[in-house]
């Protein structure tokens, strides 16, 4: 035994056993953020319970059934409630989603199954998803048009109800692209003459012939705006003529207008196919639409695309500077204290924690600099802030500072493998030193500044705790980049997921809705960083291949 302990081989079999206890950890982890988050968009089964009161009285209850749980009967007498003629330790309770938000207090409730005494799953119990208070669960009982009911046959009540859900949703879309495109270009163009106005103001350039011509400008774009306006209203008014009636828990009959609704669905009616269609459909919204109902409900399209744009920046403004650094400490900078002494600050500044990132961001780029480009560039927004306020392009920089260590270590890590041979052969054939560097040190050494950025990337984009003081927000009205001049917007505001993460969880008004879509949108974060890692691993080894003869 002591000879085998010797030859070295139990230490490999212990750090492949920590490798794989890793690597089935981490595996383990990514399933059950998956399993809980896309389950979530798999169509639930509806129930009609029969619940009794302790009093006696019935009630029905409708809805999905989230979750469940086995509790002692012991908690349940603490808390005042006796279950009469029950032997058992523990019974088992149901959370039950009931949606219908503004006929209940909460869109959640507690079942025990002792009090349940029937539970069935009508085929034509429905589920109408809604643009406010949430989803809605009964009975179709009607479909209307002017206030007027257009069911002349009970069997055509369905294919009537999604004609005119796929009616009003196409206004819908309609009404917002009008919104989000012409009347924001031209609130957009009526601001920037504001804007322009303020300025010869201030220069003392605002003569009668500019003031007329902005005038003029100004009167022609609210015509303008009036003409797009009764566009809007038109399509509104007419997405306001169509509603469903349904007939909910209570028995009532509730009418809900059809500009409301999203989409309608009957769960319990549903083979696996159609099913399949609706969880792939489902995912769909959620990756391309905007959230709802603060953020528990839609989909996390601008977190998405906040996320992949800030880190697109802040790569594109971490690579050369970390390149360079990393080149002057290798190639140019002596071997003295004074690099000694910078090459361990690179290195602790990788173990500052990164809220500190996040202040030094808004206290020097929001604060100071910001508020000096407001001073020198945009006097005339004053004293509303352009650059001086939280923004994109804020939130790239402070992370570039975060993971510019990573960049500098892993480049000159690079440049060290580098044969000293090659560089004395191209001197020797007659090249400068930076025609060297430049030609022939970097290409080699692309491959570890690939890896650089990759662990730049993985880093900057799950973090969090800076960006909330440089600029991320909960909602985002309006993306960074848009179809106005000049088209990229650095100075906006953006959603990111990371944060979208820890509002739904931690800061929504219904934390138990809430708590499939940290799941789901945590699986797309890991998605969205493993994205871009492929990506940027593709293209280092796409270098590593077209630069092996050299290293050879």
């Amino acid at each position: 035994m002591n000879k085998w302990f010797k030859t070295g081989k139990p230490w490999i079999w212990l750090t492949a056993g920590a490798v794989s206890v890793s690597l089935i950890a981490v595996l383990g982890l990514l399933l059950l953020i998956g399993w809980r988050g896309l389950s979530f968009f798999w169509p639930a089964a509806i129930h009609e319970f029969q619940v009794t009161a302790a009093d006696g009285s019935q009630r029905t209850l409708i809805g999905e059934v989230y979750d469940s749980e086995e509790i002692p009967v012991t908690r349940l007498e603490e808390s005042g409630v006796f279950l009469e003629n029950y032997e058992h330790l523990t019974v088992e309770r149901y959370l039950v989603k009931i949606g219908n938000r503004e006929f209940v207090p909460l869109d959640f409730t507690w079942v025990l199954e002792t009090s349940i005494s029937a539970d069935q799953q009508p085929a034509d119990l429905a589920v109408l998803e809604r643009s406010k208070d949430g989803n809605f669960y009964g009975y179709v009982t009607d479909v209307l048009e002017n206030g007027e009911s257009v069911v002349d046959d009970p069997a055509q009540l369905r294919s009537l109800l999604f004609e005119r859900i796929e009616r009003a949703v196409a206004l819908n879309e309609q009404a917002t692209e009008l919104e989000e495109g012409e009347i924001n270009h031209i609130n957009y163009q009526l601001n920037e003459l504001r804007l322009e106005r303020r300025s010869l103001e201030l220069k003392g350039e605002l003569d009668a012939t500019a003031e007329q011509r902005i005038a003029e400008q100004q009167a022609a774009l609210r015509e303008q705006y009036r003409e797009v306006e009764k566009h809007l209203f038109d399509f509104r008014e007419q997405a306001r003529r169509d509603a469903v009636v349904m007939r909910d828990m209570r028995g009532e009959q509730v009418r809900i207008p059809m500009y409301r609704v999203l989409d309608a669905n009957f769960p319990n009616d549903m083979n696996v196919f159609e099913k399949t269609g609706h969880f792939f459909a489902q995912i769909g919204k959620f990756v391309s639409q905007d959230p709802r109902e603060a953020n528990t409900e839609g989909g996390v399209f601008p977190a998405i695309f906040g996320t992949v744009f800030m880190v697109l920046l802040m790569s594109i403004i971490v690579t050369p500077f970390g390149v360079i650094a990393a080149i002057y400490l290798h190639e140019y900078a002596k071997r003295n204290a004074v690099t000694k002494i910078i090459r361990i600050a690179v290195i602790n500044l990788a173990g500052v924690p990164s809220i500190v990132y996040g202040v030094f961001g808004l206290g020097f780029f929001v604060y100071m600099v910001g508020g000096s480009l407001d001073q020198l560039f945009y006097p005339e927004a004053l004293p509303s802030p352009t650059f001086g306020t939280p923004g994109v392009l804020w939130s790239a920089l402070t992370l570039a500072i975060l993971t510019l260590p990573v960049v500098i270590v892993s480049t000159e890590e690079g440049l060290s493998r580098i044969p000293s041979s090659v560089r004395e052969g191209s001197l020797a054939l007659g090249a400068t030193k930076a025609e060297t560097i430049w030609r022939i040190i970097v290409p080699m050494a692309s491959p570890a500044i690939m890896t650089g950025l990759i662990l730049a990337v993985a880093r900057a984009a799950g973090e969090v705790a800076p960006l909330m003081l440089v600029g991320v927000v909960k909602s985002a009205p309006m993306l960074p980049v848009d179809g106005n001049f000049p088209y990229f917007h650095l100075d906006r505001k953006f959603m990111h997921l990371g944060f979208h993460i820890y509002d739904v969880g931690f800061q929504s008004p219904n934390v138990e809705a809430a708590r499939p879509l940290v799941y789901a949108t945590s699986f797309l974060l890991v998605t969205v960083i493993i994205g871009l890692n492929l990506t940027a691993i593709g293209v280092r080894n796409h270098l590593r291949e077209k630069y092996r003869a050299l290293e050879q």
